[in-house]
């Protein structure tokens, strides 16, 4: 247990812990947008059986560290590129990512719609498709913690917190996109984004995950300074309306 005294494993355990809650940042968007198409009293069971259900599946990996680094030993080869299993499951779940995230832009624009669709879908089936992303997400989680950190309780304790910190703000973050139609087509898209690369890793084209998350900050950024604008115009709004019925 020496190793709890080296500044360079604390070094390492929060430079993982930043980078398992980004990770996580990605499978909570998606799980708050599933969640919102069912009916409110269901929603937070939903976050919360999700999140603990992707905190399984990373400590059963964690667990399981022989099988995660086999994954990356070539399978077969197509075209001249080799395959491995956690190419296969990037590709199934960058595909399924994709094919989600449009379905729910193109059921966020049918308006008309949106109300049927929701009452179509049951808890089961969220809980389903939350699972699945899950194991996609996780294996990204754990092999990043894997490449980064040599010892399993330092891994394992950096992932507990980043669910934990997850489990926290779910609700807020959950409650954010519900009240931003626009957060949450922005969501979406970003959702497209990671699936494209998901899919793009699974045909061992890397991309940098600063090509991915620096364009999401910056929308990011900018929306935020139009939600502020906003708020601003609405209460301005509101302060002209109140001093014009006050005369």
């Amino acid at each position: 247990m020496e190793w709890i005294t080296d500044p360079a494993i604390w070094v390492a355990f929060l430079t993982l812990l930043l980078l398992e809650i980004v990770l996580g940042i990605d499978n909570l968007v998606f799980i708050s947008i599933l969640s919102d198409r069912l009916p409110p009293e269901q929603r937070k069971k939903a976050r919360t059986i999700g999140l603990s259900l992707a905190l399984i599946t990373r400590l059963l990996l964690l667990a399981a560290l022989s099988w995660v680094v086999g994954l990356t030993a070539p399978l077969f080869t197509v075209f001249g590129h080799e395959i491995s299993g956690r190419d296969l499951i990037l590709l199934a779940g960058g595909i399924f990512l994709l094919v989600k995230a449009v379905h729910e832009i193109h059921q966020t624009l049918e308006g008309a719609q949106e109300s049927k669709a929701r009452t179509a879908v049951s808890f089961r089936a969220v809980i389903f498709q939350i699972v699945l992303l899950d194991i996609v997400f996780s294996l990204d989680s754990v092999i990043t913690a894997v490449g980064m950190v040599d010892e399993l309780a330092v891994m394992i304790a950096a992932v507990v917190v980043s669910m934990v910190i997850m489990l926290v703000s779910a609700g807020a973050i959950a409650g954010f996109v519900q009240r931003h139609p626009t957060v949450k087509m922005l969501a979406l898209a970003f959702l497209v984004l990671i699936g494209a690369s998901l899919v793009a890793e699974g045909l061992d084209a890397h991309i940098s995950k600063g090509y991915i998350y620096g364009p999401i900050a910056f929308s990011i950024a900018v929306e935020m300074l139009n939600l502020r604008m906003s708020s601003l115009k609405a209460k301005a709004k509101a302060n002209q309306k109140q001093a014009s019925e006050t005369e």
